[in-house]
């Protein structure tokens, strides 16, 4: 309840505090840098390749956070206003600031990317969409229009600029997506299952052809119970999955009971390494941009076909 009270007066306060000026309304901005706040790495990721020198991005969220369970602090407020526009992926990703961005939606400078993605396109757990969305590399691609678009009505004159780095990137992560459908039909068809510990690979599994099975739903808040343990240990025993992944993002414990429940049935499983799920690596680590991630997380997964 006391988290809930914070938020409430960090909503009111951003309230009050919306005459402030900013430049979303077209005007241009002369030699001054595009202000971006952007919520996860992976976006801030994007908004750095499609913005390039003409604006300046805060990602909120850093390596091993998740952003399920973040709660804005007054300096996220603060950044949030002063910024001319502000990304998120949406879709409940930051599911403890959606009235935040709500609040912000009123002088249009809050913007999120995977809204604006067609529903037909994404998975759906107990009426709820999947908000992970870079997972499946060519509908993350297609958010890219997204970013070009408010970044050149915030900045008419880099307009130009903002398009030509839009199309470099979109290309980029077209032949990435080339590069792991390639690595990942070289694992033998029976042994692509992926066991995580909560379900941000749904995307990965639909566009690469990848069994894809977890203790927890999409949303970390989410508790898992002894029957989920239960009939993942079962699962594993049964298709015997040699390797099961932790996540950078999530607690290792829960990995660890499953791991020992396969044990205390017979069966060796080993955790095969970390992957990145809702975070990216640490700035200037190998997996600290988006396509490092993403070739990362490839690699770790690639140990399934020995």
């Amino acid at each position: 309840m006391k988290g809930l009270k914070f938020l409430v007066v960090l909503v009111a306060s951003f309230a009050l505090l919306g005459c402030a000026p900013s430049s979303s309304d077209g005007d241009v901005l002369g030699d001054e840098k595009v202000e971006v706040v952007a919520t996860v790495g992976m976006l801030a990721d994007m908004v750095k390749n499609v913005g390039g020198e003409r604006v300046e991005v805060k990602a909120l969220m850093g390596a091993n956070v998740d952003p399920h369970a973040y709660q804005p602090t007054a300096g996220d407020m603060r950044a949030m206003q002063r910024a001319d526009v502000v990304f998120y992926v949406g879709l409940h990703l930051e599911g403890k600031m959606v009235d935040v961005f709500e609040s912000m939606a009123k002088d249009g400078r809050a913007f999120g990317t995977g809204e604006f993605l067609d529903e037909s396109r994404l998975l759906s757990f107990d009426g709820q969409n999947d908000p992970h969305i870079w997972f499946d590399l060519v509908l993350w691609a297609d958010t890219i229009e997204g970013v070009r678009d408010k970044l050149s009505e915030v900045d008419p004159e880099g307009a130009e600029e903002y398009a030509i780095n839009a199309e470099r990137y979109f290309q980029e992560i077209m032949a990435l997506d080339e590069w792991v459908r390639g690595e990942i039909e070289q694992i033998p068809v029976e042994r692509r299952v992926l066991v995580t510990a909560h379900d941000a690979f749904g995307y990965f599994g639909r566009a690469y052809g990848v069994e894809v099975e977890a203790i927890q739903g999409i949303n970390t808040v989410q508790e898992y119970g002894v029957k989920d343990l239960e009939e993942l240990v079962d699962f594993i025993v049964e298709k015997e999955v040699p390797l099961i992944f932790v996540e950078s993002s999530v607690s290792q414990r829960s990995m660890n009971a499953l791991r020992e429940g396969v044990m205390g049935r017979g069966f060796e499983v080993e955790i095969g390494g970390e992957l990145f799920s809702d975070a990216m690596g640490p700035v200037g680590s190998e997996a600290g941009t988006y396509v490092g991630m993403v070739r990362h997380n490839v690699f770790e997964i690639s140990k399934l076909k020995n």
